[in-house]
């Protein structure tokens, strides 16, 4: 029972209203779940099952394909084996409008092959468009589509309004650093500080972002760096936000961060998912230059995000191809989401991110949230 004693009428009505937002962003299961898992993949399965116990996932929201391991997919595969196949698994156990979050697993394909800034797009992000599709709405495979939970701050993610899943991964290096990342997902807490790096270098639009993220954020709890200097080896980090290896005054491939369970991050690079594969050990990033090419590890020099999940973060996003700038995660919409309004990641992740059917893939379990 509410006690409004000495409230006015509307102060009261205005905290239940207050009360009830917060439960409708924040009510959401392991019922809406359905997990991915690859038949082919011994690790995928292995995830699958790891997940689905410590989440209490309900078994018929396990779907197991059978595909290719291979990080690249030809679209006529895709379309087969992968898109076909789950939606298979959403209409026959009656699936289609409980599951709001899809969660794929390292063993599943991460990329769909073709074009640079054409067809070419993260398997994951293809899939978000797959409830659309099973209400018979097709979309254009060039380019990025419109994502139409982009800023809805204060929406309640939900179908039929919006007609799309939230995809996330659940990947890294091995079986070990995903089983890490589940167990971090779970003990997440809202403690720790902010960090947000500037680069300082004449590219106003993303430091602009990081500049307004800081001005939603806690003030005690957020750093903003807006010098050249690079931040490493911060304690008890609950969120980063930056350039990567976009930075030039970056040189270090990990930042030694104190990662707290829960921890998210994002940044502002092309590739830095392009493969979950582990690099060798002596591996650093480094440039686009001519002259550094020999440096480079899967075709790029830039940073890799399972770099972050092995150093300890709970979620980061990421991209399979080049994505422009202005289709990256926007931080000042993704950090007061799941820092400020306590939403899941997966909710968090797709506020911010503008298009769909294009490079960005969110690694982390989607029910985390800050308690």
């Amino acid at each position: 029972m509410w006690n409004t004693e000495g409230v006015s009428n509307g102060a009261a009505l205005g905290f239940i209203f207050l009360f009830w937002l917060q439960s409708a962003l924040t009510a959401q299961t392991a019922e809406n779940v359905l997990i991915v898992a690859n038949q082919s993949s011994p690790v995928s399965k292995s995830i699958a099952e790891y997940y689905a116990r410590k989440r209490a996932v309900p078994a018929a929201n396990v779907c197991y394909i059978r595909t290719d391991t291979a990080e690249e997919i030809p679209r006529a595969r895709y379309n087969s084996q992968i898109a076909a196949a789950v939606s298979r698994c959403l209409v026959s156990g009656g699936l289609v409008e409980k599951i709001l979050y899809i969660v794929t697993t390292l063993g599943v394909p991460l990329r769909v092959e073709g074009q640079e800034g054409a067809d070419i797009a993260a398997v994951d992000s293809e899939l978000t468009l797959l409830y659309s599709s099973l209400k018979g709405r097709t979309h254009r495979i060039e380019g990025a589509w419109p994502n139409p939970f982009f800023q809805q701050t204060d929406a309640a993610f939900s179908h039929p309004a919006f007609p799309i899943y939230l995809v996330t991964r659940l990947a890294g290096y091995d079986f070990a650093d995903v089983r890490g990342l589940i167990d971090r997902s779970l003990a997440a807490g809202d403690r720790g500080r902010i960090y947000l790096d500037k680069r300082d270098s004449g590219e106003r639009t993303g430091d602009d972002w990081l500049q307004t993220a800081a001005i939603r954020l806690p003030a005690g709890r957020t750093v903003l760096e807006d010098s050249e200097t690079v931040l490493y080896k911060q304690r008890e980090a609950i969120a980063y936000a930056s350039w990567g290896s976009n930075d030039s005054n970056r040189r270090q491939r990990m930042l030694g961060f104190e990662w707290l369970p829960g921890a998210l991050l994002t940044e502002f690079v092309s590739t830095n998912a392009r493969t979950f594969e582990r690099p060798p050990a002596g591996w650093n990033i480094s440039s686009w230059k001519r002259e550094d090419r020999g440096k480079w590890f899967m075709g790029s020099p830039q940073t890799i995000i399972a770099d972050y999940i092995h150093e300890g973060v709970t979620a980061v996003t990421g991209h399979v191809s080049e994505p422009k700038l202005g289709f990256c995660p926007r931080p000042e919409i993704l950090l007061p989401a799941y820092i400020v309004r306590k939403r899941n990641l997966a909710e968090s992740f797709y506020l911010s991110i503008p298009a769909l059917s294009w490079q960005n893939i969110v690694v982390g379990d989607p029910l985390c949230r800050l308690k």
